[in-house]
């Protein structure tokens, strides 16, 4: 496979992220969070201060036929700068999965069920 290839796949995949964030958070704006381009060191969604106060996460997008999850992971890890780190990875054919620790999906299942018990 080519590398414009790879990176063609590697920017869709970062592109779909982004725009499920969007989507979920009609407040954000294009401006509030950007797909970063190939190559560049750091989180693969820029996030404006505003967009990191409602959505507290840094993303690390990986598209590619195997994985090293755990190694990825680290990454996400090390990027991440204070949020909660999530790796979104995708297989050739296969839907997109998020990826994190026990711990954060924890916290994520809390807020959930308080936000739902305060509607309540």
């Amino acid at each position: 496979m080519k590398v414009s290839s790879k990176k063609a796949k590697g920017r869709n995949l970062q592109n779909l992220i982004r725009s499920k964030v969007l989507e979920l958070y009609p407040e954000l704006t294009e401006h509030d969070v950007r797909s970063t381009p190939m190559g560049v060191t750091g989180a693969d969604l820029q996030l404006s201060e505003k967009a990191r106060t409602t959505h507290p996460y840094s993303y690390e997008c990986k598209s590619h036929a195997r994985y090293s999850v755990y190694k990825d992971y680290e990454q996400a890890c090390s990027n991440a700068n204070g949020l909660i780190p999530i790796l979104v990875i995708k297989q050739n054919n296969s839907t997109p999965l998020v990826i994190l620790s026990l711990e954060n999906w924890c916290k994520l299942i809390k807020e959930s069920r308080h936000q739902t018990e305060s509607q309540k």
